[in-house]
């Protein structure tokens, strides 16, 4: 039967050391700024993440504005908005707490409707938009994962992480032709239980088989430059998404990728002019899930032991039995 490592109070304490400790690291791996972020923004700005192109976003009106607002799915966009108007040049960056309602959402040991994460995006030049660049930033960022680890088994020795020296990268169409007869997510948990650290890239485009590895909103990613890491969870047995993010889209990716979406009409909004008018900088930029890094780094089987969030009472009977006690 599972048993937590950690009692209740001491995962709460654990989880501060845990966001502290990365925040920082990060923060001064890509030279960020720590920064506000809005909860909610105007619909029509076309400022929020259409995410995979499906999921509904929480809407509710403001009485003096006599308007509907929607709970942001993600901060993308914004972002890149705030790199221009705060004035960061290339090389720097922000980064801010993202919080967000997934109402669509699937629940399940990895999936909570309650979305935490770090949203951080920083400016780049034309030279920057190449793989190499990509590559070099996830390598940062998983040098932050293992100097977290280091820290955490120090304070807390009984946690240990199987985590590789290096991380590994594979692109979808790779991926696709190394294990063909496997279904995505089945690829996605062998490649990551072999490498154990995996950076997937280039997601959006069809493979051969006619459909994308994932889906992609066509608007923020350049699906030739942009990808997910992935760590392998022991304690579920499972490729772990630990951070999507890319290259951003310039004029050219944005007005192919929404094309191939039949999304034109999304070239009038304020964000997209400001892409094809040139007023919005290039960059690169991604959100890394809070809850999923103090899962892992706490060994915890289910997202609800690391955040509160809503679940059913089946749901929470059955994990009690599990010895999963949700927060």
């Amino acid at each position: 039967m599972y048993k937590s490592t950690l009692n209740l109070l001491d995962t709460e304490i654990a989880i501060k050391f845990i966001k502290d400790t990365f925040e920082r690291d990060l923060a001064k791996a890509l030279k960020l700024t720590r920064v506000s972020a809005p909860l909610f923004v105007q619909p029509e700005t076309g400022l929020n993440d259409n995410l995979n192109g499906f999921e509904r976003a929480v809407r509710f009106d403001v009485l003096t504005l006599k308007k509907e607002v929607e709970i942001v799915q993600s901060l993308a966009k914004w972002k890149r908005m705030a790199l221009a108007k705060y004035g960061f040049e290339p090389e720097t960056g922000l980064y801010t707490d993202m919080n967000a309602i997934r109402r669509d959402e699937d629940l399940d040991a990895i999936h909570s409707v309650y979305v935490d994460q770090w949203d951080w995006e920083k400016i780049i030049t034309k030279n920057d938009r190449k793989l190499s660049y990509l590559k070099k930033t996830v390598k940062s960022i998983y040098k932050a994962l293992k100097k977290l680890s280091v820290a955490v088994n120090k304070k807390y020795p009984a946690l240990t992480h199987d985590l590789p020296d290096e991380i590994t990268f594979i692109s979808t169409k790779e991926l696709e032709q190394l294990y063909p007869e496997l279904s995505r997510k089945e690829r996605e948990n062998a490649i990551t239980k072999k490498h154990r650290a995996v950076f997937i890239y280039q997601i959006g485009w069809n493979l051969s088989d006619g459909a994308p590895h994932d889906g992609r909103a066509a608007d923020y990613d350049d699906w030739k430059l942009n990808g997910d890491l992935l760590l392998w969870y022991d304690v579920l047995g499972i490729a772990l998404e630990i951070s999507s993010m890319g290259i951003r889209v310039d004029e050219k990716s944005l007005v192919r990728q929404l094309k191939k979406k039949g999304e034109l009409d999304k070239l009038h909004n304020p964000y997209c002019q400001g892409i094809l008018n040139g007023e919005l900088p290039l960059t690169i930029g991604g959100g890394i899930g809070q809850s999923r890094l103090c899962m892992f780094f706490l060994n915890k089987a289910h997202i609800g032991e690391v955040q509160a969030s809503v679940w059913s009472e089946e749901n929470i009977e059955e994990n009690a039995k599990k010895g999963i006690h949700l927060l």
